[in-house]
């Protein structure tokens, strides 16, 4: 087997492991209530920090949205608008991943989740208010949702990046 046969193996092994955690952690935070809803705090998006360390995250953190989303019972343009926040949440921690490590700038890193929070808090709080027809104003969605995801993507999520850092070049090798 070659080596770029390899590295593709490994790039869709590394991103169904990513799918499957997503939605295996999504389902933890719907056994709480958390998973969705105006208030939203899933224990996955602690993963949109990995980015940093694999362009596998980028389809492994989009299929397992969608896969999260319909097991947990959403409505199609949920699934649809959800996954697409998350995709380009993980399209631009990707990109600023990019610059971190060429840098190896730790604020850099610091930033890879906050594509993932504001792309959720953007784009969420008009699926709850279109889609769900929650009572509410938008703006007070993008607070709470955007709160949820500081919570997840960014509290949870710092930590296990810099957990994961110390540990990439055995974890991550593509």
């Amino acid at each position: 087997m070659n080596s770029k046969t390899k590295k593709h193996i490994l790039f869709i092994c590394q991103a169904g492991i990513i799918a499957a955690l997503y939605a295996v952690l999504t389902l933890v935070s719907a056994a709480f209530g958390l998973a969705s809803h105006e208030i939203q705090v899933r224990i996955s998006e602690a993963l949109s920090v990995l980015p940093l360390f694999t362009p596998a995250a980028i389809p492994g953190l989009t299929l397992g949205c969608i896969v999260s989303n319909l097991i947990t019972g959403c409505m199609p343009l949920d699934v649809v608008f959800g996954s697409v926040a998350t995709l380009l949440g993980a399209i631009f921690a990707f990109l600023i991943g990019i610059a971190a490590r060429k840098t190896d700038s730790t604020f850099l890193k610091v930033l890879v989740p906050f594509p993932n929070v504001i792309s959720n808090a953007l784009i969420v709080p008009w699926v709850l208010k279109l889609v769900y027809h929650i009572e509410g104003a938008v703006p007070y969605f993008m607070l709470t949702v955007g709160i949820g995801e500081l919570i997840s993507g960014v509290i949870l999520g710092l930590p296990l990046l810099f957990v994961l850092d110390k540990r990439k070049n055995h974890i991550f090798k593509l």
